[in-house]
């Protein structure tokens, strides 16, 4: 199992409340098997409207790993290709005023932690962004603290998803391979499963 205890690196602002799952990845692109290739499409209407002006097509923000937003973020439809989409483009946090719970889930399920702080803070850390691109942020986990320039800022997360990420227990399939050995003793014990 993976621990995730800290996230640093560039930040890469996306403004705007209510941005939903549809948005985050149209629905065409749900035909997928896998999910590999969702990065290169993440936004992609919002892309093709703003005609390179949106933050996921500037150079300035390649190389972001946190992603910031506002308010009810990944609300919508409950689609797993959303994070999936952020993922692959990069993206390892979010930061948000608040998160659309299944997303949230969703976003747990992948190892992306989400955490939320005020409207005020998010603001200013998006402008700090916007001003500074190649700032390094750094997420905290164990304190709940989101770090840049000479800043720092309370984050909040509920301690039960703290705890998972922190003990690495977000991992279910991890969970599951680590737990290998009683799985194949009980199974054996089984008559149903005995060939």
């Amino acid at each position: 199992m993976s621990q995730i205890q800290q996230i640093s690196g560039p930040g890469i602002p996306v403004i705007g409340n209510d941005i939903d799952t549809d948005r985050i990845i149209p629905a065409r692109f749900l035909r997928c098997v896998t999910f590999d290739g969702l990065g290169e499409v993440v936004f992609q209407d919002d892309r093709s409207q703003m005609k390179g002006e949106h933050p996921f097509d500037q150079s300035q923000y390649a190389n972001a790993r946190i992603l910031v937003v506002n308010g009810n973020f990944g609300c919508g439809s409950s689609r797993e290709h959303a994070p999936q989409a952020i993922a692959r483009w990069g993206i390892q946090a979010i930061i948000g005023e608040s998160f659309a719970e299944i997303f949230f889930g969703n976003c747990v399920a992948i190892g992306i932690p989400c955490v939320t702080a005020s409207a005020a803070d998010i603001a200013s850390l998006q402008e700090a962004i916007a001003s500074e691109p190649t700032m390094e942020l750094s997420l905290d986990l164990n304190t709940l603290t989101i770090n840049y320039g000479d800043r720092s800022i309370p984050a909040s997360m509920g301690s039960g998803p703290q705890q998972m990420f922190l003990g690495g227990t977000w991992d279910s399939c991890g969970q599951l391979l680590q737990q290998i050995d009683a799985i194949q003793t009980t199974a054996a014990r089984l008559p149903y499963l005995a060939y």
